[in-house]
């Protein structure tokens, strides 16, 4: 789906709000149960129901989950897709009159706020054992469903590729300056800001942003940055590893100019995040939001996601992502959900330094 830098604001809103209002395919013996999980809870008595889901992951993969949840369940989905900021936002301002059954995000802060606001109902506990426990909400309100690696890109030709940062935290260094994107205002961005801060300290971070400030071009999305290190704007950038690969595909190899590169394993830019979904509280159709969740974790709904244009990995144990994707193993483990917590003190520095409005 299209996004902007500016949506990551709406979820200082959110945070703002719950204050003022209130690995890779991972290993699981009971992965795949989600089909069966959904098969019984649908049979037959669910049937013509409706659930509203409002999405933040990629529009046009979660299309093809919903149609195909659909023919198998004969439950009826309305999609309300957009920046998971901006919904999550929007969820906490309808409060009990919100229409919204399912919220599927595509980072855990914003369900972590959600949770933390005692919005979110129990996962069916058949669902979070369909994959790995550090994937999920420790609190068992939302389940992980797919997951994505933060990487370097880089344009072929400069130093940038030939000599690419091992840390995140190269990128702040002088010797980044004028070769550098960023892309700020990309809700992908702030839980890396949030392990600087666990890393190296508020104080730490914030130097680091302010060092990322005086070397960068600053774009508005992961798209924009992608396509101007690929037309040599800029030597190099941070995004997630898909944004490259939906490039390539959209360019052909013979008109990509780039390559991706990982950061050491450990580093914090080698952000293991994953995707999630929760079932609102005040949802009506309690029952037939759970059959959505199990089914998003079962094989048939992780199998699509692997083929998909979207590039994410799969979580439930026994589903390959493309083969052209580097072994998450290797780039890292998934980040904790303590870890990332709700986002609020990366937004903070992030408007500290003046790197969103």
């Amino acid at each position: 789906m299209p996004k902007t830098g500016w949506p990551l604001a709406a979820l200082s809103t959110v945070a703002a709000a719950s204050l003022l209002l209130v690995t890779g395919c991972s290993s699981s013996d009971s992965g795949g149960k989600g089909d069966d999980a959904a098969a019984a809870a649908t049979g037959g008595s669910l049937r013509g129901q409706s659930i509203t889901v409002y999405s933040g992951q990629h529009e046009q993969t979660v299309k093809a989950l919903t149609a195909d949840f659909e023919k198998r369940t004969g439950i009826k989905v309305k999609l309300r897709s957009g920046d998971e900021a901006e919904l999550a936002n929007q969820i906490l301002q309808e409060g009990p009159a919100s229409p919204a059954d399912v919220f599927y995000a595509e980072n855990p802060p914003a369900l972590t706020v959600l949770e933390e606001k005692g919005l979110l109902a129990d996962v069916a506990p058949g669902t979070l054992k369909s994959v790995a426990a550090a994937d999920s909400s420790p609190k068992g309100g939302w389940v992980g469903v797919s997951a994505r690696t933060a990487a370097f890109v880089a344009r072929t030709g400069t130093p940038a590729d030939s000599a690419p940062p091992t840390s995140v935290r190269d990128l702040a260094s002088p010797a980044w300056k004028g070769r550098l994107g960023i892309a700020p205002g990309e809700t992908d961005f702030a839980p890396i800001v949030t392990r600087m801060i666990k890393t190296d300290g508020a104080d730490g971070a914030k130097k680091w942003l302010e060092g990322l400030k005086a070397n960068s071009k600053v774009y508005n999305s992961n798209e924009d940055l992608s396509v101007a290190v690929n037309s040599g704007e800029v030597q190099g950038g941070v995004v997630d590893h898909y944004y490259w690969y939906r490039l390539r595909d959209e360019k052909s190899a013979a008109g990509t100019h780039s390559k991706l590169h990982y950061f050491a394993k450990g580093d914090p830019g080698a952000l293991v995040d994953v995707s999630g979904a929760g079932i609102l509280k005040t949802g009506k159709h309690q029952a037939a939001a759970q059959a959505f969740l199990a089914y998003l974790d079962g094989k048939d709904a992780q199998k699509l996601i692997a083929a998909s244009q979207s590039y994410e990995y799969p979580l439930v144990a026994g589903v390959p992502g493309k083969p052209e994707l580097a072994p998450l193993a290797s780039v890292g483990t998934v980040a904790s959900v303590a870890e990332l917590g709700d986002g609020k003190e990366a937004l903070q520095l992030l408007q500290d330094t003046g790197l969103l409005q």
